[in-house]
């Protein structure tokens, strides 16, 4: 069983960044043929001569298994709850093993906005496999953009484009966080447990060494652990977070420059001056005005 749409995009769509180009659902059964007949040209393609794309394609296995090649990786195991992504120029061939066959999503797409994210590296075809498991919520994803395919109401494009980003930031996002749990077990929840923390007590003299402290951890490897989270030191992390709030105080409060500086812990008005410049482009007396 399978079901397929193939879209169009204006030229309008294309400035969007990212447009849809197809986007579909397969239920292959045991000992069925594969591929599936009835794609457009370009996209059927032999198990041994494999095929190469102009687009990307993200596609979600929901149940069963089987087997990834490409230009760059030799041979992979695909699983269920296994995303695995297509790049355009990337030669690759894959197929369903095992006795269940497989079921299966895919949505196929191109734009700067992709393009930006690999040359940025945070997508590869040295790794196209991401292991998240089997995920309600990413099948849902891929239903709406089922739906607003067949639909094709004004600004589909728009509504799918939303929908690849989501899918995208939740592969990204569920891979990273099973790696961080696995590598570091509980230390995932210290980390988590010392966000609130900092948050609750943006406007108290909390310092990173005390946090660190009342979980029982170095500073040192308290900081590792935290940027390796989340990407940013923590002292970064709280000061970042005491400039939002700040912005916040300085357009729905008549504090002054001076009491919100010592509000939020800032050692002088003019440190918080310089921070507050360096972070958002403008002094606070401009956000004021």
């Amino acid at each position: 069983m399978q079901t397929s749409k193939y879209m169009l995009a204006s030229e309008r769509d294309q400035l969007w960044g990212l447009t849809v180009t197809t986007i579909g659902y397969e239920e292959i059964g045991p000992s069925e043929p594969y591929p599936t007949r009835g794609h457009a040209d370009g996209y059927y393609f032999d198990l041994e001569k494999g095929r190469t794309l102009s687009e990307y394609q993200l596609l979600y296995i929901t149940e069963g298994q089987g087997v990834f090649h490409s230009r760059t990786v030799a041979e992979a195991r695909l699983k269920e709850g296994d995303f695995f992504l297509l790049f355009p120029g990337e030669w690759h061939s894959y197929h369903p093993t095992g006795p269940r066959g497989w079921k299966k999503y895919w949505i196929g797409f191109r734009g700067h906005n992709i393009d930006d994210r690999v040359r940025a590296g945070f997508l590869s075809p040295t790794k196209p496999i991401y292991h998240v498991g089997f995920s309600d919520d990413i099948v849902h994803l891929y239903r709406d953009a089922l739906q607003a395919a067949q639909a094709e109401e004004a600004s589909s494009q728009q509504v799918m484009a939303g929908i690849v980003n989501h899918l995208i930031g939740l592969m990204y996002s569920k891979e990273r966080n099973i790696e961080l749990k696995a590598r570091h077990q509980g230390h995932v929840d210290l980390i988590n447990r010392a966000r609130l923390r900092i948050r609750e007590e943006l406007e108290s003299p909390l310092t990173i060494q005390q946090v660190a402290e009342d979980l029982g951890m170095s500073y040192s490897n308290f900081r590792k652990l935290f940027k390796e989270h989340t990407g940013l030191s923590p002292a970064t992390y709280q000061q970042d977070l005491r400039l939002q709030r700040a912005k916040e105080l300085l357009s729905t409060t008549t504090l002054s420059i001076k009491e919100i500086a010592y509000r939020l812990d800032f050692e002088s008005p003019d440190y918080f001056s310089s921070k507050f410049k360096i972070k958002t482009g403008r002094k606070p007396s401009d956000l004021r005005k």
